[in-house]
């Protein structure tokens, strides 16, 4: 994964294709370029006997051109990165500083691109995507560009929840006005815990239920984990939101319902 520092000092993380996703990528691309210029090559195989051997061969190697080269530069240029193959492995093709391509970037792509992929069967791209931590062919080199991952796993929503031996407890507990800040760093570790190593894990959820004991009263039962004890209070907070939500949903509903029945006069 790599970072991208904005103007606004906001760090972005980025993720760099991996070498299978470029490789299947790339042959779909070239499978719809060759298959393009057969049917190419085809019609002027058919139209050979009304023109010379010149004609015949200028309108072959400019077929070549177009099929391989324009076409590809064409394609990236107008969906900034995209093409078919790059689409069915979710891909683009981003700067090195995660904006959008432009014509000399497709270009330099597609130059190049036919030297290291039509030219060398694919030898020269794949020797230098294996030795590059992006998996960059040449011309992402010299143009300045990368495959990024535009289809990444989403990852499953946790939602805290009062254990069965503290719901007694933190149904009666009154909890405070939480700083937005502690919410959303005791929010984050409950969506993270679970990667976290057990030591790490035990010492941040004990520093975040000490500022976040702050705000409840009373105290749990004892012998209750922090762990626990942020997923009561944080899950018991969420439920009464809620719950605030609904009674005031329903009384702008009685509202409406009482202004749609007035009398109306001009």
């Amino acid at each position: 994964m790599s970072s991208i520092i904005t103007g606004e000092a906001v760090v972005l993380e980025l993720r760099p294709a991996s070498f299978g996703a470029r490789a299947l990528g790339l042959m779909l691309d070239v499978l719809v370029h060759v298959v393009l210029l057969l049917g190419l090559l085809f019609l002027i195989g058919m139209a050979a006997p009304d023109m010379d051997v010149a004609a015949g061969r200028a309108m072959a190697l400019s077929s070549v051109v177009l099929c391989l080269v324009v076409v590809p530069v064409a394609v990236e240029t107008l969906t900034r990165g995209r093409s078919l193959g790059k689409l069915a492995a979710g891909l683009r093709i981003v700067r090195d500083d995660g904006g959008a391509i432009r014509f000399r970037h497709a270009v330099i792509r597609g130059l190049i691109g036919f030297l290291e992929i039509y030219a060398t069967f694919g030898g020269l791209a794949i020797a230098v995507a294996l030795f590059n931590d992006k998996s960059k062919r040449l011309g992402d080199v010299v143009a300045g560009t990368y495959s990024l991952r535009q289809r990444v796993p989403a990852e499953p929503k946790i939602l805290p929840f009062a254990p069965p031996h503290l719901q007694a407890w933190v149904a009666l507990a009154d909890i405070g006005r939480v700083p937005d800040g502690t919410a959303r760093r005791a929010s984050q570790f409950i969506q993270q815990a679970w990667r976290m190593a057990p030591e790490s894990r035990a010492h941040l959820a004990a520093a975040l239920a000490s500022e976040l004991a702050a705000y409840v009263a009373p105290p749990p039962p004892p012998e209750t984990t922090p762990q626990d004890y942020l997923q009561a209070v944080l899950g018991e907070r969420r439920n009464r939101d809620l719950e605030k939500l609904r009674r005031a949903e329903q009384r702008s509903a009685v509202v409406g319902e009482r202004l749609s029945r007035l009398p109306f006069t001009r």
